[in-house]
């Protein structure tokens, strides 16, 4: 069975999110959405609110789990047996900073290879990140173009 999970922060999940897991989806027999958790990030929306977020997003897709860690990444597709990492590339600065985490984690799981699969966002939703959207929200900015309707709807929480 081919399992990938796509490990992120998503503070809040954006359209460029939505665009890579909707792309992936056919290409593997279960995404899971994988929140990390990092203790020294403060984030805007809390883990419970970010998860209703996926959730809803992606409450039409089967094939879809949404759950959250602590931890290093590959430790995290380790305990879920998972042998692929997605992650999304919108330009070359994330391509660089990608494949460095990409050769870390086949250096550190040699004996149990967890390959990183890539796809670039689509060209109308490059420019869009979660720091982009929190900025334009802590503002009180129109961020509801960047984000899946049911970012629009809800809340900021803490």
């Amino acid at each position: 069975m081919r399992v990938a999970v796509f490990p992120g922060s998503f503070d809040p999940i954006t359209l460029g999110h939505y665009d890579i897991v909707e792309r992936a989806y056919p290409l593997f027999d279960k995404i899971i959405i994988a929140i990390g958790q990092n203790s020294q990030k403060k984030y805007m929306f809390s883990l419970e609110q970010r998860m209703h977020f996926i959730r809803e997003v992606f409450k039409d897709f089967p094939n879809i789990e949404v759950d959250h860690f602590e931890g290093l990444t590959i430790d995290y597709c380790h305990s879920k047996n998972v042998n692929f990492i997605l992650r999304g590339l919108r330009n070359p600065a994330d391509f660089e900073f990608e494949k460095a985490i990409a050769q870390t984690n086949r250096e550190l799981t040699k004996n149990n290879l967890i390959e990183t699969i890539f796809l670039l966002t689509s060209a109308g939703k490059s420019f869009i990140s979660s720091s982009i959207v929190r900025e334009i929200i802590s503002f009180g900015g129109n961020y509801e173009i960047l984000v899946p309707p049911a970012v629009r709807v809800a809340p900021k929480t803490k």
